[in-house]
């Protein structure tokens, strides 16, 4: 039994993928139309571009509700830059982005500096922030870029889409990040335990406040490529986006508790999450019943996360009690 849950532990999300991708395959024949997989892979883009961002967030044991608006926000500033003041695709790509990663590095000074709890900072930044962006549209869409601009989000490189390649791109930045550089070692570390992280000499308050910069960062590149894709800036853009990141993240095995997870799982959680999706509306289930499973995946996800966390403490107390006895 016990090697039947290492194996599931190992390559269980794997083997959710595969089925995934199996039973989408038999209950839809436009599933495997080259045209389907090449959107599947344009929608799964801008999801796994910010879901770097966040894993990030969630490793460090904290959380970004923010990441819808600020995808939004990007989207109507970038906008603004081309179709209002009239200026080229560069400094709007570069304003947008700016923009984004303002809003992280508010956020990290909230949580790092004031010790405002993650979830309430981002909350309210996140409402905040979607106000901003009616208020700078009039809530009304955007649009009128130059024909150059759609490269982003729609262009292709051979046969590979361009969004594609801009999230292969910074997955490997991610995972290099977290697996090669003293500050991934520092998120597990301060998510695993914050104060035992300070006491060991880790600059807690620096790392947190960058932390959030990266999410704010690689949202706004997820926003440059939605709102390329979309060509039109679209003040309700990226609604409950936030969820999605979340559930594939943690569908992906990092912790909502913080502290454990790997990069590679982060990559296959966003993949289910993006076939979920498509394979949902290829089947036309009703928008409100993909609510409703979208909610229920998420709750798994964390349910499950939580009961292989427990069942690992347990071991311990176990392991520890019996060496006590000896």
């Amino acid at each position: 039994m016990s090697q039947v849950r290492e194996l599931f532990s190992r390559y269980g999300i794997l083997m959710v993928l595969v089925l995934m991708f199996a039973f989408f395959s038999i209950m839809s024949p436009a599933f495997l139309q080259v045209s389907n997989l090449i959107n599947v892979s344009r929608q799964i883009a801008t999801l796994g571009i910010a879901a770097v961002g966040l894993s990030f967030v969630i490793i460090s044991g904290g959380i970004d509700l923010s990441v819808s608006s600020n995808v939004a926000l990007v989207s109507i500033v970038s906008a603004v830059t081309m179709a209002w003041w009239g200026w080229g695709v560069f400094p709007a790509v570069v304003i947008g982005i700016l923009a984004a990663t303002l809003v992280g590095a508010f956020n990290g000074f909230c949580v790092s500096k004031l010790m405002i709890p993650p979830l309430i900072t981002t909350l309210a930044t996140m409402t905040s922030v979607r106000g901003l962006v009616y208020i700078i549209s009039g809530g009304l869409p955007i649009f009128g870029f130059p024909e150059s601009f759609t490269f982003f989000g729609r262009g292709m490189l051979g046969a590979i889409p361009v969004p594609v390649v801009i999230m292969v791109a910074i997955l490997t930045i991610g995972w290099f990040i977290l697996n090669k550089t003293g500050y991934g070692k520092y998120l597990y570390a301060i998510g695993g335990n914050r104060e035992a992280a300070r006491l060991s000499g880790i600059n807690v308050t620096k790392t947190l406040f960058m932390t959030y910069v990266y999410s704010g960062l690689f949202a706004g590149i997820a926003g440059i490529v939605l709102l390329s894709r979309a060509n039109s800036g679209q003040p309700q853009a990226a609604t409950q986006f936030e969820m999605d990141v979340i559930s594939s993240v943690v569908i992906g095995g990092v912790s909502i508790s913080g502290g454990e997870g790997r990069f590679t799982g982060v990559i296959f959680g966003v993949l289910i999450r993006g076939i979920l999706s498509n394979g949902l509306v290829l089947m036309n289930v009703n928008t409100y019943v993909q609510q409703l499973i979208s909610g229920f995946v998420l709750l798994l996800a964390v349910g499950i996360d939580q009961y292989i966390k427990h069942r690992s403490n347990l071991k311990q107390i176990r392991e520890i009690a019996i060496g006590a006895r000896k």
